[in-house]
């Protein structure tokens, strides 16, 4: 104990602040999946529910999940765990949670002489797989034969699956043989069969989970092909309007038509980001997926046997075709949207260039009628200096003779109002400058 304490210690010492907060979960994310230990004959089901990308069924499959264990008296897991693996009784079971789907395997021991008669899902109450979170997408039945047993005749395996859909291989370096059909027989799950040539058994388990996750990622990728299907005519349909509208920009010479047309590109560019944001997870996504089936084939290091067609080879010339359509669709969407807004920035700086012209004459033109309301101002002013001037003199003319009658101005009338004329135009012209200028300051 005392040995123990001194340990944590000097952990805390030597780490303390500086660990990061997350070292423990990235470093336990490379064992959270470990490969199970199986040993032949054994039976297996396998489920795959999708779920969605935002979690929200996380408390549902917990709960679900804790009822299965209830049912067999086995501790639940948490609600973080993203991994379960436990014994209940008859059967075993491993459940797996991603970022968009969820896995439930069931195993139990022994085979019969029909390998799928009796398959491992049988042994679940019908409620509780009634009652699973999610949508059914994958649903396959695996059998690992017992080691020995001697290998079955193409003519048996025929009767297990579709001719002309089998293929199969040796794998893991001939220390197996794996066939399957890809296809959904009539309890609607697909079949794998395994013969255990000198597998060991964490080899067979890293087999199983492979076979499996092929299966599983085939599907999950495959989601994205209708709707590959679905958005190129609508795709094709908005490279035409592109063309047309790109066609139109060409001959547009009028700055109306051209707004028209940022408008239409505006309307077009709108669409184009609506069916990315529809579509840009589930081709990604699929992508991904395909990447992934790659390596899980590669990693089963198939061998031919004799004329049967290899699962890696079914799969690049039945599967493949409709990847390349997924990636040649999000291509050309992302390349639409590129020409789109290409497309907009020319035509909206065209908009910007005419505006700032339009906007250039206009200030010209302004500026020539402020300075004609200047000259007119001008002459208004001059009119005015003349019409007061005239006014206030023919008052002067009144006072004069006032003050010649009563003897207080002994000038000539004439020779006085002459002497005023240029005093008062002068007083007049001073007088409304003065008051311009206090106006316009």
């Amino acid at each position: 104990m005392q040995q123990q304490a001194t340990r944590a210690h000097l952990r805390q010492l030597q780490l303390g602040k500086q660990e990061h907060p997350l070292r423990g979960t990235v470093l336990a994310e490379v064992h959270a999946r470990p490969y199970e230990s199986l040993q032949g004959p054994l039976r297996l089901s396998h489920v795959a529910l999708v779920t969605g990308p935002d979690g929200a069924l996380v408390e549902a499959e917990h709960r679900h999940l804790a009822e299965l264990c209830r049912l067999h008296g086995v501790e639940p897991p948490s609600l973080e765990a993203s991994h379960f693996s436990r014994d209940l009784g008859p059967f075993r079971l491993r459940w797996e949670r991603h970022q968009e789907f969820s896995t439930y395997t069931f195993f139990c021991r022994g085979v019969e002489r029909e390998p799928f008669s009796e398959p491992a899902i049988q042994l679940l109450p019908a409620e509780w797989l009634a009652g699973l979170p999610g949508q059914l997408l994958v649903a396959t039945h695996l059998v690992l034969e017992q080691r020995g047993r001697p290998p079955r005749e193409l003519r048996e395996l025929e009767s297990f699956f579709v001719a002309e859909s089998l293929a199969g291989s040796e794998v893991a370096r001939g220390a197996a043989r794996a066939f399957t059909d890809f296809r959904l027989h009539e309890d609607g799950f697909s079949r794998f069969l395994v013969e255990d040539q000198g597998l060991a058994p964490r080899q067979a388990g890293r087999l199983v989970q492979r076979l499996l996750e092929v299966e599983t990622y085939r599907l999950m990728a495959l989601l994205a092909f209708p709707l590959a299907r679905q958005i190129g005519p609508e795709m094709a349909r908005l490279e035409q309007r592109l063309e047309a509208l790109t066609s139109r920009l060409l001959e547009s010479r009028r700055l109306d038509d051209d707004q028209q047309l940022l408008q239409s590109l505006s309307a077009l560019a709108a669409r184009v980001e609506q069916l990315m944001a529809q579509s840009s997870f589930r081709l990604s996504a699929a992508q991904a997926y395909d990447q992934l089936i790659q390596h899980r084939i590669e990693r089963l290091r198939e061998q031919r046997i004799h004329d049967l067609q290899t699962m890696g080879n079914f799969l690049e010339r039945r599967m493949a075709p409709a990847m390349r359509t997924c990636a040649s669709v999000a291509q050309r969407l992302e390349g639409l949207a590129r020409r789109v807004a290409r497309t907009a920035n020319l035509l909206r700086t065209r908009v910007d260039v005419a505006l700032e012209a339009q906007n250039r004459d206009l200030l010209s033109a302004m500026n020539q009628r402020t300075q004609l309301q200047l000259r007119l101002q001008e002459t208004v002013e001059g009119l005015s200096v003349v019409v007061l001037s005239y006014y206030a003199i023919g008052l002067l003319s009144y006072v004069a003779r006032g003050a010649k009658e009563a003897g207080l101005l002994t000038l000539s009338l004439d020779i006085g109002l002459g002497v005023a004329v240029p005093l008062v135009l002068g007083g007049m012209w001073i007088g409304i400058r003065r008051l311009r200028r206090r106006l316009s300051g």
